[in-house]
């Protein structure tokens, strides 16, 4: 068997802003040979790879992608010309980023495979709302599941509810009417929640409610994907929520 001197690198691209991508990731880009750009990463992150020949894999849901296995073919061919590929994602690779399936055909192909760590979108988010996703009054650990499963079906909500956990909803924004009221089956209705979207960029918007008000809140809104639901006690420690909670029991008390 031949020896493949070129390699391939997964590098997370984080969810916006080009700040929060890590030094290993940008040393990595600087590197490259061929960028192999996903649709959600920021555009600009091929200014930080002056040499590399840049391939838009486009990857986002409702729209038209770019085949998972053309994307996996060209890794491999660049990578046995004696390339550095850096495969480009949004958020961190490792998470809902089918970032299994490249490194399984990768090491079939006996092609080296790094991987560059960065901040998931989920991450982003609770920072922006200046939470921690978890929390000692009120929960011991966080659920990242994502809405779309491979069959077209849904999770378990009453399940995932019944974690205690906070709950990092990705990808839920098409079905955020039915999560909340699969959720709303198994957790009261004040339970605060939020969507953010464009977590991590310059374009960021925001919104605290409760489960109850999740879908119809965000709907009016205007929010859309991409974004993050989370739901759970954890986010009523942000600011926004107990400013809601607040003027809420104001207005009780003036009725």
């Amino acid at each position: 068997m031949s020896t493949i001197q070129g390699k391939v690198t997964l590098l997370s691209a984080g969810p916006g802003d080009l700040d929060l991508l890590t030094l290993r990731a940008a040393k990595a880009l600087a590197a490259a040979d061929i960028l192999l750009v996903d649709d959600l990463a920021n555009a600009d992150i091929v200014t930080l790879a002056p040499h590399a020949r840049v391939i838009r894999v486009g990857k986002r849901g409702g729209c038209k992608s770019t085949p998972q296995a053309f994307i996996q073919r060209l890794m491999q061919r660049y990578a046995r010309k004696g390339l550095h590929v850096v495969r480009v994602k949004g958020g961190d690779a490792l998470l809902f980023g089918r970032a299994g399936e490249e490194i399984a055909a990768l090491r079939e192909a006996h092609v080296p495979v790094d991987i560059v760590n960065g901040v998931s979108s989920g991450f982003a988010a609770a920072a922006g709302l200046g939470i921690s996703l978890t929390h000692r009054d009120h929960c011991q650990g966080v659920t990242f599941v994502t809405a779309h499963m491979q069959d077209h079906g849904e999770p378990d909500w009453a399940a995932l509810a019944a974690t205690g956990t906070t709950l990092a909803i990705y990808m839920g924004m098409s079905r955020i009417a039915s999560i909340a009221a699969s959720l709303l089956d198994a957790l009261p209705a004040s339970t605060p929640a939020a969507v953010v979207q464009n977590a991590g960029s310059s374009q960021e918007r925001r919104l605290v409610t409760t489960l109850e008000r999740l879908a119809i809140d965000a709907t009016a809104a205007g929010l859309g994907s991409p974004a993050v639901i989370l739901v759970g006690g954890a986010i009523g420690e942000s600011a926004e929520f107990l400013a809601l909670a607040e003027s809420a029991e104001g207005l009780a008390h003036a009725a």
